[in-house]
C-alpha cells in the first residue's frame, strides 16, 4: 500500500508507554497544531516535507499524523519513496487518538 503501513491509535500508544524509539511528524497546518497535538510530535507541515525530509533520521521509524489521516497518507508515501524504511500513517489521525480518549498537548517550544 504505497510504501507505508498504517497504525492505529491504540498501537501508537503502546509504542509510546513502551518507550519505543520513532519520530512522530504532526503534518497539519500551524492553525490547527495551535489546538493541540500528541505529546512528542514534531510540526512539519505537509507543504514543507519536500524540503525538509532530509533533517529527518532515516535509521527510525517514522509516524505521520493529521487531522484525520489523508494528509499524512501523502506525506508517508513521500518518504516511503524517498527512501525511508518503516513508514507509519497514523489510521484516523489525531481525531482517532482523541476519540479513544489519549492526550493532547501544547506543542513546546523547542
Amino acid at each position: 500500500m504505497y510504501g507505508f503501513q498504517e497504525i492505529t491509535a491504540d498501537q501508537l500508544n503502546t509504542l509510546a508507554e513502551q518507550g519505543s524509539v520513532f519520530t512522530l511528524i504532526d503534518v497539519r497546518s500551524p492553525g490547527e497544531v495551535a489546538r493541540g497535538v500528541i505529546n512528542g510530535a514534531k510540526h512539519l507541515p505537509l507543504h514543507l516535507l519536500p524540503m525538509s525530509l532530509q533533517h529527518l533520521d532515516k535509521s527510525q521509524p517514522i509516524i505521520f499524523y493529521c487531522l484525520s489521516g489523508g494528509r499524512s497518507a501523502q506525506a508517508a508515501a513521500f518518504a516511503a519513496a524517498q527512501g525511508f524504511g518503516q513508514v507509519l500513517n497514523l489510521h484516523g489521525g489525531i481525531s482517532a487518538w482523541a476519540n479513544r480518549g489519549f492526550p493532547i498537548v501544547q506543542l513546546s517550544d523547542k
